[in-house]
């Protein structure tokens, strides 16, 4: 059946889809169902137990529930503290991506072994960048990055062994080449499809994976200390967040099904190149660039704030009533990811000559808070996330936008692969919840 003829068909039908398949609101409240596995307070479901990380977002004086400054944990280490802890010329995502899997901080030898296993690692079969990633580029690079990886198993003689040693070998295997697939993809994108250069850097197994991603990106292969270790600490900072979220409670059951490492990260990344999951930065950008092109001034915190309130009251951009970037399901006062990277923000802006951009984004981050009080009905603090900077630093860093989720799950990439280990030493169950038929009997 012609492409057409089968559009037109399902057109037809999808509002018999829409008839049968609604289920109406008050059957989820009545049976105590809790729709995204969150309660009515936005809390997540317990699911499950895990020593990898932990997110705070309230405290509890005298048994009350009281929204407090975000906090993320690492192994039982703040996030604040690991970067802190390193040296102003030193890249931590390897240091840190060992601490995720092992659950230690490496000591110096075991940090030099695990980054020369990493640079060992950063290579793909042979071949592989022609056969399979240029074979089909697309703008899409999240699903390249997947075919890739579904295509790496072929290469993989213990595809199917899941003990926990070669689960642990494949994941290192996967967290040193999705640089690779993540550049290559968007360079046969851009050089088929925006009729622009493709460039196929080898990686320098010396470099970090912050200078291997600016370097094999760039035509002319330079970058400064200053982008290297801001893209460095917004890999880390971007690395894990917990078991609940979308593409890590993926990983989670996924692998609870006994399926292999390559076809477990493959649905992950599935799930976060979901707008409402790994997708947020771009919106943030989308409605940034919006706002420069209404807002003569963005200094002018009363013109910034008169467009900001057209943007809530669904006036404006795109007239859903967010200001995107602004809130977290977990956080209320803080999102300490943010927190950190401002300042990191703040120092490219400067080497860049972006400091009229940052003064646009610091009136939004301040604004912000105050008009969604003012005009939506709330349930905890909001504040700024992650995402709400970093679009902006990938764009200072010149990373295409097609890049930008990428980014996230050449981080994220650690947190999935700890929390598979941790999955099968743990779990030997299925994870298997329940859905109530509400269906009438015929």
């Amino acid at each position: 059946m012609e492409w057409n003829r089968l559009n037109d068909y399902a057109e037809g039908r999808a509002e018999i889809c829409r008839k049968n398949d609604r289920i109406e609101k008050d059957l989820y409240a009545r049976y105590g169902v809790k729709k995204g596995l969150r309660d009515e307070n936005g809390n997540g479901v317990l699911a499950g137990l895990t020593n990898i990380s932990k997110v705070t977002a309230f405290e509890y004086p005298n048994g009350v529930k009281t929204p407090a400054e975000g906090k993320l944990w690492y192994r039982g280490y703040r996030v604040e503290k690991l970067l802190a802890d390193l040296g102003p010329e030193e890249y931590g995502y390897e240091k840190i991506a060992y601490l995720l899997l092992m659950g230690d901080l490496p000591t110096k030898q075991e940090l030099a072994d695990f980054k020369r296993t990493l640079g060992d690692c950063r290579s793909l079969p042979t071949n592989f960048a022609r056969d399979v990633i240029m074979k089909a580029p697309s703008g899409d690079i999240m699903n390249s990055m997947t075919r890739s990886i579904l295509t790496l198993a072929s290469y993989d003689g213990g595809i199917n062994d899941c003990t926990v040693a070669n689960s642990l070998r494949q994941c290192i295997q996967l967290i040193a080449e999705f640089p690779l697939l993540a550049v290559y993809a968007y360079h046969a994108y851009n050089y088929y499809e925006n009729v622009g250069s493709m460039v196929i850097h080898r990686p320098d197994p010396t470099l970090s994976t912050a200078e291997n991603f600016l370097m094999m990106l760039r035509p002319d292969k330079r970058y400064t200390p200053t982008e290297a270790k801001v893209l460095d600490t917004a890999l880390i900072l971007h690395m894990e967040h917990g078991g609940g979220n979308n593409s890590t409670f993926t990983t989670r059951v996924v692998t609870s099904a006994g399926s292999d490492t390559y076809s477990t990260i493959a649905a992950a990344m599935s799930s976060l190149k979901g707008p409402k999951h790994g997708g947020a930065n771009i919106k943030v950008m989308e409605m940034m660039a919006d706002i420069r092109n209404h807002v003569k001034d963005g200094r002018d915190r009363e013109e910034v704030g008169a467009y900001l309130t057209k943007i809530v009251n669904k006036e404006a951009f795109d007239r859903k009533g967010l200001i995107y970037g602004m809130g977290h399901a977990v956080y209320s006062l803080s999102d300490p990811r943010e927190r950190v990277f401002r300042s990191y923000v703040e120092q490219l802006a400067r080497e860049k000559g972006r400091e009229g951009d940052l003064a646009l984004y610091k009136n939004v981050e301040e604004l912000a808070p105050e008009l969604i009080a003012k005009y939506r009905k709330i349930y905890k603090g909001v504040s700024p996330n992650v995402d709400f900077y970093s679009g902006f630093v990938y764009e200072m860093l010149d990373i295409p936008v097609e890049l930008y989720t990428a980014m996230f799950a050449v981080a994220r990439i650690v947190g999935w692969s700890a929390h598979r280990i941790e999955e099968l030493i743990c779990m030997d169950k299925i994870i298997r919840p329940a859905y109530m038929s509400v269906m009438g009997e015929k």
